[in-house]
């Protein structure tokens, strides 16, 4: 048997007619699937129901992985020239189709038929989606295996993004010069100076709001003991998206979130709970064994940075902070003129500690919400192993949601670790601990800025916010003085001062999608102004430097949406 597994946006397909003398009688004539694993399936000569079943366990723990609740089982002779029988095929792949285990929602399109197809990818159909399954039910996955490295061998290579439309992040940054990704570190990024400076951007953008919110700035190793991940709870609830290594006879693990270690700092000292709330924020770098077949550019990686926070508070203060926490995130996202919907995330089935405790925590939330008069969703199940949540899903200029905000509820860890303050009373209590993200991982959310804003970014975001044009050999020095101008009031500007043309050296900077073009020739030099032209096409003559500085500086400290 050969399967091609797909991890798909969306699969729509028409059924158009019999292709055979053999085919499976139905009404549906056109189907759409979103969000779904779809298995392209050939049955070969040979095959049972024992390789049917080892190519449904095998995609079922891909699904449970990447959190897939819907399967399509899709006949496709062309993997194979060794193929069963066509009433044998159609029998097996019902079989397949009839054991879907219950809780995944399964369809299966018709045998026998042609049909035209669609599908919108999440990832890119990678090598390790490919399986074959021998006749026994034994599965090996098919790949290319990696060459030996020689002193001559090129091993840097990029992701090759050609077929993907303009408008994805991954065209966009590779136009702009943002990051690329290499494949010898698979789903991790490479920030080039140009990404990394939106990168920064963002990162400031959310230093300010922590101190205005009274959080604590701190910094944690990547790797620890796994003792620590066994009380925590995750070995036992997200093993198999850790990354366990040996170190002199220890087991240790990579850092897939930051709370067991803001619990430690939390440990090291004692409490009064005179000095709650303690808002603990970290920059945290995280490592989470993600399947190849997921990884989606900035979207979905294997290393990724989250702006995470955890606050230890009394649980009188629970309200009051999950509150300051949506306040929060409301002022951080109408920055990029978006707002967020939110929903209420309930006890997953594969969960930790206590129900009341769980039913305690829900409530809590609950409250948080309604006494902010929040209209909210309900997310049935999909809150963490350890709590409940608060999810906010923004929306971007094409419409599309992104879940980014997060607010936890946590009564289990404090219990696990045995945290403990000193009341008014002097007896000892456990404190609520709130986890939360506001935008998330930091990759995922720049790809989403990337797209909302389709490269062109407001000018306090841009990597370029001014490109300095020469329209001749005369102007170049007076351009070189306005470059400089510019550079020492810390404004990011580049130069383009050469013989090429004014159209070729125009039509290249509004290529790279730069807010601002000023242009100088002969009368700009006479009257010491710019020509100021502005991404969208406008243009202004007779511009005195020191007032564009002036402007440029406004947009730039205010944050102020482009106007172009």
């Amino acid at each position: 048997m050969k399967v091609l597994q797909l991890d798909v946006e969306r699969l729509s397909y028409d059924v158009l007619k019999p292709e055979a003398s053999v085919y499976e009688e139905t009404r549906e004539k056109h189907a759409e699937i979103e969000d779904a694993l779809v298995m392209w399936i050939c049955v070969e000569s040979g095959d049972t129901e024992e390789t049917a079943d080892a190519a449904l366990k095998e995609a079922v723990d891909y699904m449970n992985q990447v959190g897939r609740k819907k399967l399509v089982v899709y006949p496709f002779a062309h993997l194979s020239s060794n193929l069963a029988e066509p009433k044998e095929a159609m029998r097996i792949l019902d079989y397949m189709y009839k054991n879907v285990p219950s809780g995944i929602e399964a369809k299966k399109a018709p045998f026998g038929w042609t049909k035209k197809f669609n599908i919108e990818m999440k990832g890119h159909p990678l090598a390790e989606q490919a399986k074959s399954f021998d006749s026994e039910g034994k599965g090996k996955k098919v790949y290319k295996k990696a060459k030996p490295v020689g002193a001559n061998t090129a091993i840097v290579k990029k992701s090759d993004w050609s077929g993907l439309p303009e408008t994805d992040h991954r065209t966009i940054g590779e136009k702009l010069d943002l990051y690329s990704f290499q494949e010898v570190s698979p789903g991790m990024v490479f920030w080039h100076s140009n990404g990394y400076i939106i990168y920064k951007e963002i990162e400031k953008l959310l230093r300010e709001k922590l101190a205005q919110y009274g959080y604590l700035e701190v910094k944690t190793p990547v790797l620890a003991n796994t003792a620590l991940w066994y009380v925590s709870g995750h070995i036992d609830h997200y093993r198999e998206h850790m990354y366990i290594l040996e170190s002199e006879g220890q087991e240790i693990g990579v850092k897939p979130m930051s709370c067991p270690f803001h619990i430690l700092i939390y440990k090291s000292k004692t409490w009064s709970y005179r000095e709650f709330p303690f808002r603990a924020a970290e920059f945290g770098m995280v490592h989470r064994n993600e399947v190849s077949g997921a990884l989606t550019g900035l979207f979905r990686v294997r290393q990724f940075t989250q702006d995470d926070a955890h606050l230890f508070v009394r649980e009188d203060q629970v309200e009051d902070e999950v509150s300051k926490v949506i306040k929060f995130a409301q002022e951080f996202y109408s920055v990029f003129g978006m707002e967020a919907k939110l929903y209420l995330s309930t006890m997953p089935d594969n969960h930790m500690g206590d129900e009341k405790l769980w039913e305690k925590a829900t409530n809590s939330l609950k409250k948080a919400l309604e006494a902010n008069n929040i209209k909210y969703g309900i997310k049935e199940k999909d809150g963490a192993f350890y709590g409940p949540k608060i999810d906010g899903d923004i929306v971007d200029s094409m419409g599309r949601s992104w879940q980014c905000l997060t607010v936890q509820l946590d009564y289990q860890m404090p219990e696990r670790f045995k945290l403990e303050y000193t009341g008014e009373d002097g007896k000892q209590y456990a404190p609520v601990m709130i986890h939360r993200t506001v935008a998330g991982a930091m990759e995922r959310f720049i790809g989403i800025l990337v797209e909302h804003y389709q490269g062109k970014f407001p000018t306090w975001l841009a990597p370029v916010q001014v490109k300095v044009i020469s329209i001749s050999e005369q102007a170049e020095a007076y351009a070189e003085k306005v470059y400089d101008a510019l550079r020492k009031e810390g404004i990011r500007v580049e130069k383009d001062v050469g013989d090429r043309t004014l159209e070729y050296k125009l039509r290249e900077a509004i290529g790279q999608k730069v807010p601002y073009m000023l242009v100088v020739g002969k009368k700009e030099v006479d009257n010491q102004t710019v020509a100021v032209r502005v991404r969208a096409g406008g243009q202004k003559f007779g511009v005195k430097l020191e007032d564009f500085i002036a402007k440029i500086k406004v947009e730039t400290e205010k944050r102020l949406a482009s106007s172009n």
